[in-house]
Order: structure tokens, then C-alpha cells, then sequence
């Protein structure tokens, strides 16, 4: 089996069939769901962001989460596993599963979007993240905080660098080791990304900073060519670039292509412990998984 050459350099892909479906107008049927994150689970991503506790009138299709997960073939040795909680309630349901490694909270830098995706004002969220990360702490998981807006927001809402560095400093100080970039509605281009890369990468002692990027077909790879650059080293996205967060907007580019991240990568030389014979196998069952069931 091909997997991508062993250098010097490495990067952590987190594979996110969670935000591929989480939008969709159409229920994908459980039995569905867990033949494709067990197929995903054998590719070699570093992270599966494999669903969400979190309520189902707002995310219908995450309601059998928990029936996906108990169903998965998770070992040790395969990909970890992540969800996505909204409070302190879903962060309880996530810390019982022993196959579950990072626990993700969602904290928007727009308090106009804190308050459209989780009901709460930041100052509330930020409760939350101390709570949940209390949570984790007990219980052997590891938080992962995904700064959404974190390029912009579409709403007027103050944003700056500076803010993001503010917001780092109050997570270091709960403990919060693993920090996401997300721009949430896909409006960064190139020189954004390198603006706030070279913002925030030289004061994130002690996180690991990662970025969550929605793109066009057209700009992925100078998206990736400036993230690299900078010094990312963790990368989220979704085979053939589904999804997007459905409570954001109604038009929104799709995430960053997971086949074209691991091929830059395979082109670098850079080791992802990606095996691209399953790679290419599973991108033949999105396109199954996807498919509207016929009524």
C-alpha cells in the first residue's frame, strides 16, 4: 500500500466527515455513516471529526452520533477521534466514550455568530470552555477550541489580529493546548492568511495552532502554499470539499479539499501517514455516502 514518503517534515490532517454532512438537506442513513468513517478510519488521518453532541433541532443530521461511534472500529492504533460539543451538557455525553480523544468547542471572535451558533454571548462561551475543559481534564481528552471567525466576519463585528492574540492568552491560561483557525465563511484569501499567521504563529507558545479553511477549487493551493509557510502544521478538511457550517450563511465555498491536501503534501515530500490506495477507495464511497437516498 502507497503511503507518502518518511521525511524530515510531517503535518497532522484531520479528515472532517462531521462538517461534510452536517449541512446537508437530506438525512444520511446511520448505516451509512459508519461504513464510511470505518473505511476512513483505515486511510491513516491523523483525526477523525466523526460527529457532534450537540442539539439535534439545530444539527439534525448529528443526531445518531452516538450510535455511529459505538459502532465504529476504533483501535488505538488508528486515527483519534473527535466530536464537536456546544456545551458543557454534550461535553458529558463525549467524555463516556473511551474511543474519543479531542473534545471541539466552537467560540466564535463575532459575537453576532457566538450568539447564531450556540445561543450564548462570548463571555458565556468562554464559561463553557472552562467548564468543558474542566471536563476533559478529568477525564483524559484533550479540548480543542476552533476560533471560527477568525479572518472576518460578514457581520461588522470588531476583528484584528490583536483580538485573536487576546483570545489565545485567556485559553492559555484555562490549559487549552489545541487551538483551530477557522474562517468560517471561506472570505480569507492568500495574503489574509499570512497576515494573520504572521500575527498570531510567533506568540502561540505552548498551543498547537491549526486552521480550518473553507476555499474555491481555484485557490486552495496558494491558501496552502502561505499556511505552510508560515509554519502550520495541523490542517483540517473534508474529502472532495464538502460542507461548510450551515449556521453562517447561506452561500458558503466548501472546505479545503482533503485529496488535494494529502497529494501537496505527497509532492513535498512531507510525511502524512496518509495510505493513498484507501484514500483513492474511500473518495469513490463519498461519492455513494453523499448520494440523496431516492424516495
Amino acid at each position: 500500500m502507497e503511503q507518502t514518503p518518511v521525511s524530515a517534515a510531517s503535518v497532522k490532517l484531520i479528515e472532517c466527515p462531521r462538517d461534510a454532512m452536517q449541512g446537508l438537506d437530506y438525512f444520511i442513513p446511520t448505516e451509512k455513516k459508519i461504513r464510511y468513517l470505518n473505511a476512513l478510519l483505515e486511510v491513516g488521518f491523523d483525526t477523525l471529526d466523526c460527529g457532534s453532541f450537540v442539539s439535534p433541532k439545530a444539527i439534525p443530521q448529528m443526531a445518531d452520533t452516538a450510535e455511529v461511534i459505538r459502532a465504529l472500529n476504533w483501535s488505538p492504533d488508528k486515527s483519534a477521534l473527535l466530536v464537536i460539543v456546544a456545551n458543557s451538557r454534550g461535553a458529558q455525553q463525549a467524555v463516556a466514550y473511551e474511543s474519543i480523544s479531542y473534545i471541539g468547542f466552537p467560540f466564535s471572535l463575532s459575537e453576532t455568530f457566538q450568539q447564531r451558533n450556540a445561543h450564548a454571548s462570548i463571555q458565556e462561551s468562554l464559561g463553557r470552555v472552562e467548564d468543558i475543559q474542566s471536563l476533559c481534564q478529568k477525564n483524559g481528552k484533550r479540548l480543542v477550541v476552533y476560533l471560527s471567525m477568525a479572518f472576518g466576519n460578514p457581520y461588522g463585528d470588531p476583528w484584528h489580529p490583536e483580538i485573536i492574540l487576546q483570545w489565545l492568552e485567556k485559553l492559555v491560561a484555562l490549559e487549552v493546548r489545541w487551538v483551530s483557525l477557522a474562517d468560517t465563511t471561506g472570505i480569507a484569501d492568500a495574503p489574509l492568511i499570512r497576515q494573520v499567521l504572521t500575527a498570531v504563529m510567533p506568540h502561540a507558545g505552548g498551543i498547537t495552532l491549526g486552521l480550518h479553511l473553507h476555499t474555491t477549487p481555484q485557490s486552495w493551493r496558494e491558501k496552502m502554499d502561505v499556511a505552510w509557510a508560515c509554519g502550520c502544521r495541523r490542517f483540517d478538511g473534508a474529502l472532495r470539499g464538502l460542507g461548510g457550517c450551515p449556521m453562517a450563511a447561506d452561500h458558503l465555498v466548501g472546505n479545503m479539499p482533503m485529496e488535494n491536501m494529502v497529494a501537496y503534501f505527497h509532492e513535498m515530500g512531507v510525511a502524512t501517514g496518509v495510505d493513498r490506495e484507501r484514500l483513492t477507495q474511500v473518495l469513490l464511497l463519498a461519492s455513494e455516502t453523499f448520494q440523496p437516498v431516492a424516495v
